[in-house]
């Protein structure tokens, strides 16, 4: 599935999904941008891909910065044709603990640093007629989780934007989709009581974690002009933990 001739700007880059999902653009070609706050993990990272790709340090947080790191990639590879909304925190509380603190930070990444990422993203496509905005939502969105108030409502906040974004940039050739992660065998899931990940992967009907390179597959899939049909969905990589 070639992604030859594409530039791609991948968010939370440096490890776990995001650096699956870098690495797997790759290799199919396309020249990809990593994004992270964790300057020299996300270099690391970059230097083991190779071929063009790059470190870009930063936090999705400052919308100054995403911009300028938009107009770097335009500038260096000279397009701009996939990104990919993939950093997030998570900062668990139960309602009545949840300070406003947390529940700032995690809105001001999970969500906001999508919308800055996005709206830095969009004129480039718009002006060559081709993109693909891909979000990283969960399946926290679609069914709650205990203790999950603030990352819930940022993940579902995603699904929203990704369907007016599906509606207004369509007609652009521009395709908005989100991916909906269930439980993945990344540093975020490890930093989840054990007990807690044993129940969901009970629930699970695969009865495992899922593998970051499967969630990859299914970005590279929505990235590739084989989905160029598929447009507002929401796709869960769950391993049927909702059926």
């Amino acid at each position: 599935m070639s992604l030859a001739g594409r530039v791609a700007v991948v968010s939370g880059a440096a490890r776990g999904i995001g650096a699956a999902t870098a690495a797997t653009f790759a290799r199919e070609g396309a020249s990809v941008a990593l994004v992270d706050c964790d300057a020299d993990a996300v270099r690391a990272t970059a230097a083991a891909i190779g071929g063009p790709s790059a470190a870009w340090p930063a936090d999705v947080r400052d919308a100054t910065a995403i911009a300028d790191i938009m107009a770097d990639v335009v500038g260096r590879f000279g397009r701009l044709d996939i990104l990919v909304n993939n950093a997030g925190i998570l900062r668990d509380a139960r309602i009545e603990n949840v300070t406003d603190a947390d529940w700032d930070d995690t809105i001001a990444v999970n969500l906001e640093g999508v919308m800055a990422c996005t709206r830095a993203a969009v004129p480039y496509m718009r002006a060559q007629g081709h993109g693909r905005i891909l979000s990283a939502t969960s399946v926290v969105a679609r069914m709650g989780n205990f203790g999950q108030t603030a990352y819930a409502a940022a993940k579902a906040g995603i699904i929203g934007m990704t369907w007016v974004w599906a509606r207004e940039l369509g007609r652009h050739g521009i395709t908005a989709n989100a991916v909906a992660p269930g439980f993945i065998d990344t540093e975020m899931v490890k930093g989840i009581p054990p007990d807690v990940v044993e129940q969901m992967v009970g629930r699970t009907a695969a009865r495992r974690l899922g593998r970051p390179e499967e969630v990859a597959a299914v970005y590279l899939f929505l990235a590739s002009d084989a989905a160029s049909f598929v447009n507002g969905a929401v796709v869960g990589v769950d391993g049927g933990l909702l059926l």
